[in-house]
């Protein structure tokens, strides 16, 4: 069908004389040159390059290698880019989820006690279960038969729970014995710093400055440098190994009872987060037809999937849509072509280990922050005057911090939403499948 049009005369009158990207990317159907997506594809890597700092410092507190944990962030984001942009001809990055890197880190690993190999076999399990999922009409039934404001909410308590995450690492807040939690010393340099860090960046946003989180970040980290916090290790050098982290993942011990909800978590927060960034991109990039369907939908849903599958074998949490892509799509991309540039981009970074090295956890953690303010704005879109579906999404959001635990606030969120409809009256809204998870949730409480 597609390159029926591709063939059509008027077209071909149209086509830059660059031949084999123009019949790859069909670049002139979507009016857009290659200039413009190379342009589009390095505004996209520079709003989301923060991540190849982000990631590895939250995966080395699960015990992971550093230098792996960079080479294999910067590979599975490499190869999520590379498979949109020339399977799904979409302008869209692909990296490790932020969120989901922190469930993994500090509730699978940290609080559940599992090692990050189990826990890399829960992402792989949930990759391969999105990708049956996509390849189905289970997909669109389940995101259908999900409530909205559970959605909505799910986004929200995963960005409450990166923002207790940040500001734990920065010691912007500290453990007590008393209260569980208070103000810790802002006299210290890290805390300041991380605090600078936020506001720095949430400034430079605000002012549409380009690369705002990685410009904030760099400068911290220089002034941590000034103040004798950091010291040089160099800016290039050889990769480091991937070998701790490849295909480490320890599959047979995520068939435990136990691991059910933290797969479910994996697999729930990452489908509803990439068919919501996706539609968004898609809206931006004209994408969406006239009959309201998306241009190749499908082949971006598996392409995201398939990401996760992979990221799991080199090392790393689920791989899932960026929404700075939106980025690079106001800057012009419209093609595969600009995710194609995003993932050469994520390939040269590799070779930058050192630099990657010396970004302290305080100046990642002011990322963190940030990132999980724009997250709680999902919240806008709850139905606050219907009090069964207010109080569920404010159940879910609310635990997942306070549990420590997104699949614990997930766990919640559904069996308050089944009570309350059901003890309302309300049993219409309760789908089959929400039976089916609550009654799985429950006994997960009752039985582990």
């Amino acid at each position: 069908m597609d390159s029926r049009k591709t063939e059509a005369p008027t077209l071909d009158l149209a086509a830059p004389r660059g031949g084999w990207l123009e019949r790859l990317f069909k670049l002139s159907l979507h009016g857009t040159t290659v200039k413009t997506e190379l342009i589009a594809g390095l505004t996209t890597f520079i709003t989301m390059a923060y991540i190849i700092f982000v990631n590895p410092n939250i995966m080395a507190d699960a015990g992971i290698d550093h230098g792996a944990a960079f080479v294999a962030t910067c590979i599975a984001a490499a190869l999520g880019c590379l498979l949109m942009g020339l399977y799904a001809n979409w302008p869209v990055g692909l990296a490790p989820g932020m969120g989901l890197n922190a469930f993994f880190t500090y509730t699978v690993v940290g609080t559940m006690g599992y090692t990050w190999e189990t826990a890399l076999g829960a992402v792989f399990i949930s990759g391969v279960l999105f990708m049956i999922l996509t390849l189905s009409r289970i997909r669109e039934w389940l995101l259908n038969s999900i409530p909205v404001s559970l959605r909505h909410a799910m986004g929200a308590g995963v960005g409450l729970f990166l923002g207790v995450i940040g500001l734990k690492t920065a010691g912007i807040i500290v453990d007590s014995p008393a209260t569980l939690i208070k103000l810790g010393s802002l006299h210290e340099p890290a805390p300041l710093l991380a605090a600078v860090c936020f506001l720095l960046i949430a400034i430079l946003s605000y002012h549409r400055v380009f690369g705002a989180i990685l410009i904030s970040i760099i400068a911290v980290t220089l002034a941590g440098w000034g103040l004798g916090l950091v010291h040089y290790n160099g800016i290039l050098a050889t990769p480091p190994s991937l070998a701790p982290t490849w295909m480490a993942m320890d599959v047979m011990g995520v068939f435990n009872v136990s691991m059910i909800s933290v797969v479910f978590a994996f697999l729930f927060v990452h489908m509803f987060d990439t068919a919501g960034t996706l539609m968004g991109v898609a809206q931006r990039a004209g994408l969406v037809k006239a009959d309201g369907k998306i241009d190749n939908l499908s082949r971006a849903l598996k392409a995201d999937s398939a990401s996760s599958v992979f990221g799991a074998m080199v090392g790393v949490p689920p791989v899932t849509s960026y929404v700075e892509s939106a980025a690079g799509v106001a800057a012009g991309g419209r093609t595969g072509l600009t995710a194609v540039t995003v993932g050469v981009l994520f390939i040269a970074a590799m070779f930058f280990a050192p630099l990657a090295g010396m970004i302290p956890a305080y100046a990642t953690a002011g990322a963190l922050i940030y990132v999980a303010m724009l997250m709680m704005a999902s919240m806008a879109h709850i139905n606050w005057d219907e009090a069964t579906d207010s109080i569920p999404a404010i159940v879910t959001a609310i635990m997942m911090p306070l549990t420590f635990s997104v699949a614990d606030g997930i766990a919640l969120g559904f069996i308050t939403y089944v009570a309350l409809k059901a003890g309302t009256g309300k049993y219409r809204e309760i789908s089959i499948s929400l039976w089916v998870l609550c009654a799985i949730f429950i006994a997960k409480f009752i039985f582990l």
